[in-house]
């Protein structure tokens, strides 16, 4: 057992830490209107496309705000197999 418990509780804290920084996300994804040359985001809501139009000058923002979602999902991925970690070593023999 190379890690123990201690560090794998510093590490969930930091992991903690840097999700509450990833809060500002937007789920779905930048389509082209084609030739007209206008942005939607577009996402599923209770099996529902919804499309919303998105302005020129928030296009930059809307892109960042859908690559944090990816960052904020692999970031709580890491954090449920950690906490895994934490209940495997807490187990008594």
């Amino acid at each position: 057992m190379g890690t123990g418990i201690w560090q794998l509780e510093q590490k969930r804290e930091r992991l903690k830490r840097e999700i509450l920084n990833h809060l500002d996300f937007l789920n779905g994804s930048v389509t082209s209107q084609g030739p007209s040359g206008g942005f939607n985001l577009t996402s599923k809501h209770q099996g529902k496309t919804k499309t919303r139009y998105i302005r020129v000058a928030l296009l930059e923002e809307v892109r960042r705000m859908t690559k944090r979602r990816a960052q904020l999902k692999a970031l709580l991925h890491e954090l449920a197999q950690l906490n895994w970690d934490l209940l495997q070593l807490k187990q008594p023999d």
